[in-house]
C-alpha cells in the first residue's frame, strides 16, 4: 500500500500541530487501487471513523477533513473507482456498494479504527452509502445521505418522464470526453429526436446515456440500482436531508418513511430523523433559491448536524429521544417538528379547477375553488406542440433554455402562452397552510396516443410574482402503469394522478393559489412526441388537450390543509 503524508497546519510560534493527512491506495477485491486521503488529529488514539466516497475529487474535502478532525473523528475521503486519484474505469453506480463494502473493511483493519464507522455525504455521494449499507459492511454504524435515492429508476423518471437535463448534464461532466470534441448548445441539442441520439447531437457519445435513455421503464435494467425493498431489513441509523425544490426530493423523503415505518428492528425506526428544507439540489442549507430569499431561518449548517448526529451515533454522547422530523414552511419562513411525515393535524382537501383557464388569452384565467362546480362546465383546451414545448423557467438573457432551475422563480411569463392552463383563487381572506404530499388529480383527454401533463402549484403574491411551490408530470401512456403503458384514445376521457411531490408552505391573507397546465416542463423533463413511438421516434405530432369540469369528472388540487 502506497503512501504519503502532508501536515494540514504547519507549527506556528511554537504551537502544537493539529492534525494531519495521510494519502494512501485501499486494494479492492479485484486488484483496483482507490486513492484515500485520511486526516486525523495529531496523535489522537484510536476512535469513530467518517468516511465519504465521492466522484468529485477527494482533495476537495480539505476543509471539511479539518472540521471532522477537530471534532474528534478520523476522516476518509476516497475517490470512486476510475476517478482522480483512483485506478480503473468510472461506470455510474456500477461498483459503488462492493467498494464501499471493501473500503469499510479495510478501515477496520487500521489501527486508528475504534470500530465505528459513519458515513456522509449528498446526491452521488450520498447514494454510495445506500448502496454500501445493503451489502452489510463490517463497522458501518450509522449513515448521513443528503438528497438521494434509494432507486435510481425513481430519480431519473418521474411520471414516465425522464429528468433529461439532470441527466444528460451531468453524464456530459462524468463520460470521458474526446479530444478537440466541438460541444454543441446544448438548449438545441436536447431537442434531438431520436431522443437517443441526444448524446451525438451534444457532441461526442456517452454510452451511460444512450443506455438510461433507452430503459424508461422500471423493467430488470434497473434492478441493481432499486435498493428500496432491501431498506427495511437494515439496522441502521440514518440522517435524511432534502429540499422541496430538489429533484430527489421524493426519493429522500420516501427513504425516511419507510425506515421509519417499515425497518424490522424497533430500534432503528426511532433512529431516523428528517430535516426537510426549502432548498433545491444546490443551494441546501442556504437562504436564497432561485428568486426567493427565505431568510437567515433557512440556513442551516449540515456538517454541524452531521457532528451531532455521529456524536450520538458513534461516539453514543446522547441517548435522549429526539423529534424526528423537522420541516420548514414556506411563506412564513417558520421551522416546525413532527412525528411523521407527513405531519398529523392535516387534512387532505380538494381546490377545485374552474372552466376557462386558456392561458390569459381572454384575459382572465380559470377559477380555482374550494366548491366544485355545480353542473357540468365546458373543457379547456391548448395545443401542445413539441417544436415549441413549455420552458420549465421563464427564458431570460440570464437564464437560456439550458439553465433552468428547480428553485422556485417567478412563473408570471410563462403564464402569458397560449398553451398554459391558469387556474387562480379569489385572494385569501385567511392564511393557508398545509404540509405534506400535494397531488393533482385530473379529468383529461387528447387526440393524440401519447399526451404529458406537466403541473405546477403558485403561490401568486400581493405584488404578482408567481412562486412555484410545487410540481410534477404525467406521461399518458403510463398512467395506470410504469411497467405496462398504454395508448390513449382520442375523446376519451381519462382521470390521471400527477404526484406533486413534498411541500409546506403558509400563504398569507391576500395570496392566491394557482395551478398551472400544461404539455411539457422542458428541458427538466424532455418532450413528448405525442406520436407514443418512444425512445426511437422522430417525429412529432401537435396534441389538442383537454381538462374536463364535470360533476363526475372533477378536476382538482389535492393539499394536506390545515
Amino acid at each position: 500500500m502506497n503512501f504519503s503524508r502532508t501536515l494540514l497546519f504547519p507549527l506556528l510560534a511554537g504551537l502544537p500541530l493539529f492534525a494531519e493527512v495521510t494519502t494512501v491506495h485501499v486494494p479492492m477485491r479485484d486488484g483496483v487501487q482507490l486513492a484515500a486521503d485520511i486526516y486525523r488529529e495529531a496523535g489522537a488514539a484510536s476512535g469513530p471513523v467518517v468516511l465519504t466516497r465521492t466522484p468529485y475529487d477527494r482533495r476537495k474535502q480539505k476543509a471539511t477533513g479539518e472540521r471532522w478532525a477537530k471534532a474528534g473523528y478520523t476522516f476518509v475521503a476516497q475517490d470512486c473507482r476510475g476517478k482522480f486519484g483512483s485506478e480503473g474505469e468510472f461506470a455510474p453506480y456500477n461498483n459503488e456498494g462492493q467498494d464501499g463494502y471493501d473500503t469499510l473493511e479495510w478501515i477496520m483493519q487500521q489501527p486508528w479504527c475504534g470500530g465505528r464507522v459513519g458515513m456522509v455525504g449528498a446526491s452521488y455521494v450520498g447514494a454510495v452509502q445506500w448502496q454500501a449499507a445493503v451489502e452489510r459492511p463490517p463497522g458501518l454504524v450509522a449513515i448521513a445521505p443528503q438528497a438521494t435515492w434509494s432507486s435510481f429508476y425513481r430519480n431519473l423518471y418521474l411520471g414516465g418522464c425522464v429528468r433529461l437535463s439532470l441527466i444528460a448534464g451531468w453524464l456530459s461532466g462524468n463520460s470521458p470526453r474526446p479530444k478537440d470534441v466541438v460541444v454543441n448548445d446544448f438548449s438545441r441539442a436536447w431537442l434531438q429526436l431520436p431522443l437517443n441520439e441526444v448524446d451525438r447531437a451534444m457532441g461526442w457519445e456517452m454510452p451511460w446515456l444512450d443506455a438510461f435513455l433507452t430503459h424508461p421503464r422500471p423493467d430488470g435494467f434497473w434492478t441493481r440500482l432499486d435498493l428500496s425493498a432491501r431498506l427495511p431489513e437494515l439496522e441502521l441509523p440514518v440522517l435524511h436531508v432534502v429540499g422541496y425544490y430538489d429533484y430527489f426530493s421524493r426519493e429522500s423523503v420516501d427513504n425516511f418513511v419507510r425506515m421509519q415505518k417499515q425497518a424490522r428492528d424497533p430500534e432503528t425506526r426511532r433512529e431516523q430523523r428528517l430535516i426537510l428544507g426549502p432548498w433545491d439540489h444546490g443551494t441546501i442549507g442556504k437562504s436564497t433559491v432561485g428568486e426567493v430569499d427565505f431568510g437567515a431561518g433557512a440556513v442551516l449548517d449540515t456538517q454541524a448536524l452531521q457532528v451531532e448526529w455521529f456524536n450520538r451515533q458513534l461516539k453514543k454522547e446522547s441517548a435522549a429521544p429526539f423529534v424526528p422530523v423537522r420541516y420548514f414552511s414556506m411563506g412564513d419562513n417558520e421551522w416546525h417538528e413532527a412525528q411523521t411525515w407527513p405531519p398529523e393535524g392535516f387534512t387532505e382537501t380538494a381546490f377545485y379547477l374552474q372552466s376557462g383557464g386558456r392561458a390569459n388569452t381572454d384575459g382572465g384565467d380559470g377559477r380555482l375553488s374550494r366548491e366544485a362546480p355545480a353542473g357540468s362546465q365546458p373543457a379547456d383546451r391548448f395545443k401542445a406542440d413539441p417544436a415549441d414545448p413549455v420552458p420549465s423557467s421563464p427564458v431570460t438573457e440570464q437564464r437560456p433554455l439550458k439553465g433552468a432551475v428547480w428553485g422556485p422563480v417567478d412563473q408570471a411569463p410563462t403564464e402569458k402562452r397560449g398553451d398554459v392552463l391558469v387556474y387562480t383563487s379569489e385572494p385569501l381572506a385567511t392564511p393557508l397552510e398545509f404540509a405534506g404530499t400535494a397531488e393533482a388529480v385530473l379529468h383529461v383527454s387528447t387526440d393524440t396516443p401519447d399526451a404529458d401533463w406537466a403541473v405546477k402549484l403558485v403561490d401568486v403574491h400581493p405584488g404578482g410574482f408567481a412562486q412555484n411551490i410545487a410540481r410534477g408530470i404525467l406521461r399518458g401512456r403510463y398512467r395506470s402503469s410504469l411497467l405496462k403503458p398504454e395508448l390513449m384514445e382520442a375523446g376519451v376521457v381519462y382521470e390521471i394522478r400527477v404526484d406533486l411531490g413534498p411541500v409546506a408552505a403558509r400563504l398569507e391573507a391576500g395570496h392566491r393559489l394557482r395551478v398551472d397546465i400544461s404539455g411539457a416542463d422542458f428541458p427538466l423533463y424532455d418532450r413528448n412526441p405525442n406520436t407514443a413511438a418512444g425512445i426511437f421516434g422522430s417525429e412529432t405530432v401537435v396534441a389538442t388537450e383537454a381538462v374536463h369540469h364535470a360533476p363526475e369528472a372533477l378536476s382538482r388540487i389535492v393539499l394536506p390543509v390545515r
